[in-house]
């Protein structure tokens, strides 16, 4: 087993020290999930954390670590004897992205329930992490499925497995901890509330700063062990400060003065429920136990308002994390006063301190190269007025960005067919979860027994097997796997015209904020989403395809209009960008959605060029919508003849803003060549 990083080495990221090692004095803190870009040492501090988590005492044996002297009375592995076990260091079990369901809560061998009537289980990681960490590396890109199983283990504290009425309860009590790239998609509310803490954490721009990481770094990687050695001390002094808050965090008294700020202060930011402030309770409690005291002070308040409550003041993903300083300051000294701790009480390195040496380097090292930040994407340059050729003066010239309006409902676009791409909650799809639609053979390992259609297959073959009691003889061929039909996520592709004819301020700003009511729709959809924008003489994509519809929601917003319309170039942008997703992920179905009035303009023959490009679409059998954008009194109907060409459907802006599109459109045809006309 190689050597884990030192957790008192990694440098700077205060914050993610903190919330860590208050965890780690007090699981019911709810753990903790870090956000940030990568290269920022978020794995490393969470893998550095295992070392410095006292040992647990475990039932000799049992595969769900029970305590020997209050072992889970249904314990698979039980009945247990009281008596002494065995001490072992606490875990932090993995879960990785890929992982299915069965490596998750773990597998009943179904064929031996049934055909020997045995319970025969195999635990998964929740059993592994019970009385541990459970690390979520990514937790933003888990499927939906295991989220729930997360969800339901993390509240209940216990996991359960039925299959067909075969079923087994076990312990599953962790400690949360996820990591995750926001550029990379946002989490799940649900998912979001069951952290106790978050920390965002960056990378230094200091140089200085910098080059500390990359010492510390190639020191470890050089001799692991000998740099481990050199930061023992910090560790055992580190191991030794936990152990101590932990005994005394039952001495803690949170007053009545402390309360009140924390109501006060979850009413004043108009958090959801009540879950905020029981974790700021307990946050400011392990606050004051790691720096000393038994009193909760107000400064132990802030610091547990800053931890517990950023993540859960989101009303949607275009929203930044994060609280107002000043309000949470003046909600504090509104409802302050009243505390009786000691003018001399202890504290000797602070709330914010980490118990840890002062460090000089803004984050920790990482498992590879330490990357700069990356640097948003800027907005395109502006295209230069164009002369002749038949020009628009009117809408050749740059136009600033427009703030788009405020983003409304919308209602389901869905592509046709049955597809087999990533579970999601747009399109029709064969799944492992949903409506039992049928059966077939197992392909591997049974994992969802269509038990009538097993034993319609294996009724016909009793007298031959000699079946002598009142059981049913089931061999392996007559075991059948359900099919079940779901839905997916698709990759909603935006094309979206930023060209002169459309920089009338109003009419973009509607513009941008129907492609904004889309992209949070594809949000709750769990889709993934991409943007490509055409002006001036080409097209570019703005954002490649990704799980983050907040990123696409920030291209957007700057997104500057003017110049002529290069509408095939964007066309033949979203084929080329479509054909390297399809190499990718060919189980994920795409969804084409081009927003603009339908004119071209630009070359010999734009309109003929436009029409050779949506043809290309129409031949991949993309499903494809058309919003159109044009105005005025008089209407040319341009965007309904591309939708025509496209094999899609074509729907004004109003009747966008309307909430009415996916009303009037609920399939969209993508493949039959027909085009309809909303009116």
């Amino acid at each position: 087993m190689s050597t884990p990083y030192p957790f008192t080495a990694v440098v700077g990221q205060d914050d993610l020290r903190l919330a860590l090692l208050l965890n780690a004095v007090s699981p019911a803190v709810g753990g903790v999930l870090v956000r940030g870009e990568k290269g920022t040492a978020k794995s490393t501090a969470v893998r550095a954390l295992s070392a410095l988590l006292p040992e647990v005492d475990v039932v000799v044996g049992c595969r769900f670590s029970c305590a020997p002297g209050a072992p889970d009375p249904v314990c698979p592995d039980g009945p247990h004897e009281t008596g002494p076990g065995s001490s072992r260091p606490a875990r932090v079990v993995e879960l990785p992205v890929g992982a299915s369901e069965d490596r998750l809560v773990g597998a009943l061998d179904i064929e031996r329930a049934l055909a020997e009537g045995v319970k025969a289980f195999e635990p998964g990681l929740l059993a592994d992490a019970n009385r541990g960490v459970l690390y979520v590396d990514e937790v933003n890109l888990l499927h939906d499925h295991l989220v729930d199983l997360l969800l339901d283990a993390a509240a209940m504290g216990s996991s359960y497995v039925e299959r067909e009425g075969v079923s087994v309860r076990h312990a599953a009590r962790f400690l949360l901890v996820g990591t995750m790239n926001p550029e990379e998609g946002e989490l799940r509310p649900q998912l979001l509330d069951r952290f106790g803490l978050t920390v965002e954490v960056a990378a230094s721009r200091e140089p200085d700063l910098r080059v500390e990481v990359v010492r510390r770094r190639l020191a470890y990687d050089d001799d692991p062990a000998a740099f481990a050695a050199r930061w023992a001390d910090e560790e055992d002094a580190l191991r030794a400060r936990i152990v101590a808050a932990r005994a005394l965090l039952p001495e803690v008294r949170l007053g009545d003065a402390a309360l009140r700020q924390i109501a006060a202060t979850c009413a004043a930011f108009e958090v959801d429920g009540m879950r905020a402030d029981i974790v700021m309770a307990r946050t400011a409690t392990t606050l004051a136990a790691w720096a000393g005291r038994t009193v909760v002070l107000a400064e132990d308040v802030r610091q547990a308002a800053l931890l517990a409550l950023p993540h859960r003041r989101r009303r949607n993903p275009f929203d930044a994390p994060g609280l107002d300083e000043e309000k949470l300051d003046d909600t504090l000294e509104e409802f302050g006063g009243g505390d009786d701790a000691p003018e001399d009480d202890p504290d000797p390195d602070g709330p914010g301190g980490g118990g840890q040496p002062p460090q000089d380097g803004p984050e920790g090292p990482q498992d590879g190269p330490v990357d700069a930040a990356e640097a948003p994407a800027q907005p395109e340059e502006p295209a230069q007025p164009e002369e002749g050729r038949g020009g628009r003066p009117a809408g050749s010239g740059e136009q600033s960005a427009v703030k788009a309006a405020e983003p409304f409902r919308t209602k389901m676009l869905s592509v046709p067919g049955l597809g087999e791409g990533a579970a999601g909650r747009r399109s029709r799809a064969r799944t492992d979860h949903g409506r039992t639609t049928g059966s077939r053979r197992p392909q591997g390992a049974l994992t969802k027994l269509h038990l009538a259609a097993t034993v319609q297959a294996a009724a016909p073959h009793q007298r031959a097997r000699g079946r002598s009691g009142r059981g049913l003889v089931v061999r392996r061929d007559d075991l059948r796997q359900a099919t079940r039909e779901g839905r997916e996520g698709n990759l909603v592709l935006f094309v979206v015209d930023a060209s002169g004819s459309m920089a009338a301020r109003q009419r973009m700003s509607a513009v941008k904020g129907a492609v904004l009511s889309l992209l949070l729709d594809a949000y709750q959809r769990r889709d993934k989403v991409g943007l490509i924008t055409f002006r001036g003489k080409d097209a570019m994509v703005a954002l490649p395809p990704t799980s983050s519809v907040d990123a696409a929601a920030v291209r957007l917003e700057t997104l500057p209009t003017g110049g002529r319309t290069p509408l095939s170039a964007g066309l033949l942008k979203a084929h080329d960008v479509l054909r390297v997703e399809r190499m990718r992920d060919p189980a994920r179905r795409p969804l084409l959605v081009v927003v603009t009035d339908g004119r071209a303009t630009g070359g010999p023959d734009p309109v003929a060029l436009g029409t050779r490009a949506a043809r290309l679409h129409a031949a991949d059998g993309t499903a494809s919508v058309v919003v159109d954008c044009e105005s005025g009194p008089v209407r040319l109907g341009l965007a309904g003849a591309l939708a025509g060409e496209l094999g899609g459907t074509a729907v004004t802006l109003d009747e966008l803003r309307a909430d009415s599109i996916a009303g009037l459109v609920r399939d969209v045809q993508g493949a039959s060549g027909a085009h309809r006309r909303v009116a």
